[in-house]
């Protein structure tokens, strides 16, 4: 193997090891020293290849930032009826939030500190899905209601048991792999939530 694709190697798992403390272990504030840890390496290789624990963790946000794009693509552009385009957005964000039960926490964590951000959808496209949600609301699809609180329902039902998975999973005594089961489960009952028929 080239010292290049050594170094690749090496940036990589230090990067992945840092996405899976901060999205998989909940471990948001985790140092330098825990990140090369876990990584099995020096610490000083964390500066080499990203200069500081800021500029990694920019990264890491732009790639969280980039995950939740793609869900968002999926209603920005599929030619679908709206039931579809929304039960597949939902399928892909059961689908991350299995395997990185975190991500939108960590988002929000970063947001808040005012260290990182940056919209996800343009104000064209909302007030397109907007539209959709009106005129679902009209045809008796979806209950009533402004779309905000459309989205605000689906993003809380998507969100909300991963937000407090560990809470849960103490209190309600369920292990990781059952909880697992619980979220692959949740497609159905979101959709038979938000939708009428």
């Amino acid at each position: 193997m080239s010292n290049q694709a050594k170094k690749d190697q090496t940036q990589e798992l230090i990067k992945e090891t840092a996405k899976k403390l901060f999205f998989v272990k909940g471990k948001f504030d985790a140092t330098t020293q825990e990140i090369a840890d876990e990584a099995g390496v020096n610490r000083t290789l964390i500066n080499y290849y990203f200069r500081s624990r800021d500029k990694l963790i920019q990264i890491i946000f732009d790639e969280a930032q980039k995950v939740e794009q793609e869900k968002s693509k999926i209603i920005q552009n599929a030619d679908l009826p709206f039931k579809e385009k929304i039960s597949q957005f939902i399928e892909s964000s059961l689908s991350t939030s299995l395997q990185y039960p975190y991500l939108e926490t960590y988002i929000v964590s970063q947001i808040n500190k005012g260290t990182c951000h940056q919209r996800e959808i343009e104000e064209d496209i909302l007030q397109q899905m907007y539209n959709d949600i009106e005129k679902e609301m009209e045809l008796g699809n979806i209950e009533k209601t402004s779309p905000v609180q459309f989205i605000l329902n689906m993003v809380s039902l998507l969100v909300f048991p991963s937000a407090i998975r560990p809470l849960f999973m103490e209190n309600l005594m369920i292990s990781d792999e059952e909880y697992d089961k619980i979220i692959s489960e949740r497609k159905e009952i979101i959709i038979n939530m938000l939708f009428k028929n």
